[in-house]
């Protein structure tokens, strides 16, 4: 890598960069405030969100938290970007599917918190994603952990064109949003910048403080 060149990594969903490429917009589009954490910026402010559903910006407000450098391990860390909205698909057979998400960047991590409304169940989604997943319980609700990894791009300081390439592993947290697993999820993603494997016991610190912010959230019992 040259000079002066820049590395970061994003998420990379199974089969779809998009959501890396979404990431790649808004640490383009944002600089860091030096007086202090980034503040939300969001694409869907002026939307509000569907009935029973979350908008970008609301998870965007949920995970941007003041502690959340120390939930992750990181106290001295500060949000460095911030921001939510809608990542829209389009499938072959003509349906389209709106997903929430949010992502803030620190210092050392990155973490992403999305919703799902596609009616999966965490019990149906543990056989497609790998061996190495595992079942767990949050907040008394069905989860599953299991890794990914990133899309790691550089851009090179002496006007070369981007390069793209396997980046760190990131940890994946898919969670219920009610006890019954009626199909509806949220997942939270954490990964580092520098590619070390994250710390799962900062994920679910982040998972248990996190989740029941987000609005619509109703305890299990």
């Amino acid at each position: 890598m040259g000079t002066g060149a820049q590395v970061f990594s994003a998420v990379a969903a199974v089969g779809v960069i998009l959501g890396g490429m979404w990431l790649l917009g808004d640490l383009l589009d944002q600089t860091p405030d030096s007086q202090g954490p980034a503040v939300c910026s969001s694409s869907d402010d002026a939307s509000p969100a569907s009935r029973g559903k979350v908008s970008g910006a609301q998870l965007c407000t949920a995970l941007n938290r003041s502690d959340l450098p120390e939930l992750l391990g990181t106290p001295t860390d500060q949000a460095v970007t911030a921001s939510g909205g809608e990542s829209k698909s389009s499938w072959a057979d003509g349906t389209k599917t709106v997903t929430p998400e949010a992502t803030v960047t620190l210092e050392t991590y990155s973490v992403e918190l999305s919703a799902s409304y596609e009616d999966l169940p965490v019990a149906e989604s543990v056989g497609y994603l790998g061996a190495s997943a595992e079942t767990r319980t949050v907040l008394g609700r069905p989860a599953v952990l299991y890794s990914d990894r990133t899309l790691a791009i550089s851009f090179g300081g002496d006007g070369s064109d981007p390069q793209s390439g396997p980046g760190g592993v990131a940890r994946r947290l898919l969670v219920a949003t009610d006890p019954k697993d009626s199909g509806s999820t949220y997942e939270l993603v954490v990964w580092r910048q520098d590619s070390v494997i994250p710390d799962d016991e900062a994920l679910f610190r982040v998972a248990e403080k996190v989740l029941p912010t987000i609005p619509g959230w109703k305890p299990a019992g």
